[in-house]
């Protein structure tokens, strides 16, 4: 998602310069080019219309600093956005994971292929297994595709955690 949105920013931001002010004409097209690669990357509309708003309420009146063109302050606030949106607004307590549970603590990851699940997970377990001295177990739910087990069981192995793989169909 994050790659397709700085393609298309990096397009826009090419063909907005000269104006000292962020306009509705001016941020227009960069607008259209966000709101479609959030869609393009499944988000949903609600989400997509609700960020798009936040950034032209942020966006429209506000000066252009120094050196900066319409399109590179532009980006600026909607990078902010995305880093709002993504909690760096709630301080980082708020990052933390909470053991607060009885045992054990079950985290799911869910998402589209490829999107690096697997990845995130072996790198997750090794930072419970080293960093907070848990035990770690991860167990496969993806019946449909037997190589996604075999991959995480080889990542759960790379870091030494425990794996329980399921049974492909």
């Amino acid at each position: 998602m994050l790659d397709n949105l700085t393609q298309r920013l990096a397009k826009v931001v090419k063909t907005m310069r000269g104006e000292a002010r962020l306009t509705e004409a001016n941020t227009a097209e960069m607008l259209r080019e966000v709101r479609l690669a959030l869609l393009e990357a499944d988000v949903a509309l609600p989400a997509v219309r609700e960020f798009i708003g936040r950034v032209k309420e942020k966006a429209l009146g506000a000066d252009v600093i120094g050196s900066l063109t319409p399109g590179q302050a532009l980006v600026g606030v909607v990078q902010r956005e995305l880093a709002s949106l993504m909690g760096a607004d709630l301080g980082p307590e708020a990052s933390q994971l909470s053991f607060a549970t009885q045992p054990p603590a079950v985290i799911l990851m869910a998402g589209l292929q490829g999107a690096g699940k697997t990845t995130t997970v072996g790198k997750l377990a090794k930072y419970l297994r080293e960093e907070k001295k848990k035990k770690v177990l991860t167990v496969s739910a993806d019946v449909y595709r037997p190589a996604a087990i075999g991959q995480l069981q080889t990542v759960t192995a790379q870091v030494g955690a425990d794996f329980f793989p399921s049974q492909a169909s």
